[in-house]
């Protein structure tokens, strides 16, 4: 009996040994596996690929030639003992702890608003005219250096404006050929939205050729509507890109970011991914002007004046016209912007050099030699230096169509003109 419990043991001990050898076995074989497939992991590790992101070369080449573009605007005030706090940097608001006279004036130059800019030459920034707009002064700004800019040129209609800014060491960018771009193409869009300088963002290409419409009043003050053709991006665009640049893959400058979607007139709804740039083509015009030397902006002489009483005096040559002022305060089309500020022609004597070239009642006077004039007074201040033989470059608006079918000022059409007046001596009868 011994012997046979003696075999059953033996035999129980081998079945276990011989299960632990195959545990153990298949341990180790666990383990061979494991190792082996970390040391292929390892290896398959370092022979991969990285793959680089499309946008990564194109960023590095133009990053640095995006820059801020700060708008400050002096603010006149009183000084005040209340609790008047100045928020948003002073927007229109005086500081509570201002100290002096009630009666006290306090000026000073506060900030506007921020967007940002390209360099699209040596010294030269592109940017919206909306983001220079009624600037006192403007400064440029790349990293921690600060430049002093100026306007070199500006089309309010479009929305662009170039700056001139001295010692500005950035290289500029290449402009691209917004024309070849297609729907679903990449756009790289890099600006300074809030105080997020040098931000990137990427979408692509949603629409080409969308009409944007929208309200500018020029340099004479009047209103017009204008229908531009707008590229539309999902690349976010925030407050601060506004003048930035919209690069391509190749990173070319083809588009300048100036407005965002963010809900509906019609709706509560709220929008997103839909933003608008202007196309490059449509700015390469204003630049190439700017840079051979013209000042660029869309933005002679009065005889008389009914409003002021000046007359000229007999020895000063003059057009041959008859002119008062025509402003908001005196005239309701004026006011609502649907005809310009300026010396409003209401005669024109005849052969006078006015007549000559081709000057007529109700023409409204706005510039002499690249001057504005706002008023009669204005226009003939702008013509006190001329000797008889001058000639001036006279810039008026005509209104055009017929008047009778007028029923508002919206109906109000014209347009501006430019033409040349040599000044002379004429008889004395003539005002």
């Amino acid at each position: 009996m011994r012997n046979t419990e003696t075999k059953k043991t033996l035999k129980t001990y081998m079945a276990i040994a011989l299960a632990l050898a195959v545990v153990l076995t298949g341990g180790t074989a666990l383990i061979r596996m494991n190792a082996t497939a970390g040391a292929e992991t390892a290896t398959i590790t370092e022979n991969s690929t990285v793959v680089a992101s499309p946008f990564t070369e194109a960023v590095e080449k133009v990053h640095g030639s995006v820059v801020g573009v700060s708008n400050y605007t002096n603010y006149t005030g009183r000084n005040s003992y209340g609790g008047m706090y100045g928020f948003g940097f002073g927007y229109g608001y005086g500081y509570g702890n201002d100290r002096g006279s009630d009666n006290e004036d306090n000026s000073r130059q506060v900030l506007q608003g921020t967007g940002s800019g390209v360099v699209v030459a040596k010294g030269y920034v592109l940017t919206n005219y909306h983001v220079v707009e009624d600037a006192s002064m403007l400064e440029v700004t790349s990293g921690d250096n600060t430049y002093s800019a100026t306007v070199a040129g500006y089309d309010e209609s479009l929305d662009l404006a170039v700056l001139k800014v001295d010692d500005l060491p950035l290289e500029p960018v290449v402009l691209g050929d917004s024309d070849a771009l297609k729907v679903g193409d990449w756009a790289i869009c890099i600006g300074n939205p809030l105080d997020f300088t040098g931000t990137t963002t990427v979408g692509v290409i949603s629409a080409l050729n969308r009409e944007i419409t929208s309200k500018s009043t020029d340099a004479y003050g009047r209103k017009t509507n204008n229908v531009n053709l707008m590229i539309q991006t999902d690349a976010a665009i925030n407050a601060g890109n506004s003048g930035g640049g919209m690069f391509n893959v190749a990173g070319e400058l083809v588009g300048v970011p100036s407005m965002k979607y963010t809900g509906s007139y019609y709706s509560t709804s709220t929008v997103e991914g839909i933003g608008m740039a202007i196309p490059i083509n449509v700015a390469k015009p204003l630049i190439e002007e700017v840079l051979s030397g013209k000042t660029v902006s869309n933005g002679t002489s009065a005889d008389s004046s009914k409003d002021s009483g000046s007359v000229a005096p007999e020895s000063r040559p003059r057009m041959g016209v008859k002119v008062q002022t025509i402003s908001a305060s005196n005239s309701g089309a004026v006011a609502a912007g649907a005809l310009p500020t300026g010396a409003y022609i209401s005669e024109v004597e005849k052969d006078s050099p006015a007549e000559k070239a081709g000057l007529q009642v109700k023409d409204i006077v706005v510039e002499v030699d690249g001057t504005i004039v706002s008023s009669s007074q204005e226009m003939v201040n702008a013509m006190a230096s001329k000797k008889a033989g001058d000639t001036v470059e006279i810039k008026y608006f005509r209104m055009e169509g017929d008047e009778s079918k007028w029923e508002s000022y919206d109906d109000i059409q014209g347009d501006y003109h430019t033409v040349t007046v040599e000044l002379a001596m004429l008889d004395e009868t003539h005002s």
